[in-house]
């Protein structure tokens, strides 16, 4: 389940950050689904970015759960998600 939270994430500016790996099925589902409403994100491969997998591992009570998703809206603030739905970030960003 999803859990939004204040943590802050460090990464790419922008509405929405994925921290993903490149065997990651949640991942690739997520991101097709979200690419079909044209939806944009800044991906973040964790295996290959030590201080990603660290925020991750931070948010995640000390796991690599991917994907990971940080929204950032202007409304309603900044709001990590675990493995979320495509419907629960389209939410977030009021789409």
């Amino acid at each position: 389940m999803a859990t939004p939270t204040a943590d802050q994430a460090k990464g790419p500016a922008g509405p929405l950050t994925m921290y993903t790996t490149t065997w990651c099925g949640f991942c690739r589902r997520l991101k097709s689904q979200l690419a079909r409403d044209g939806i944009e994100m800044a991906e973040i491969d964790i295996e290959r970015d030590p201080a990603a997998a660290e925020f991750v591992m931070s948010v995640n009570g000390g796991n690599q759960t991917v994907p990971t998703v940080v929204v950032d809206t202007p409304d309603a603030g900044r709001h990590v998600l675990t493995n979320p739905s495509a419907k629960e970030v389209k939410r977030l960003l009021g789409v």
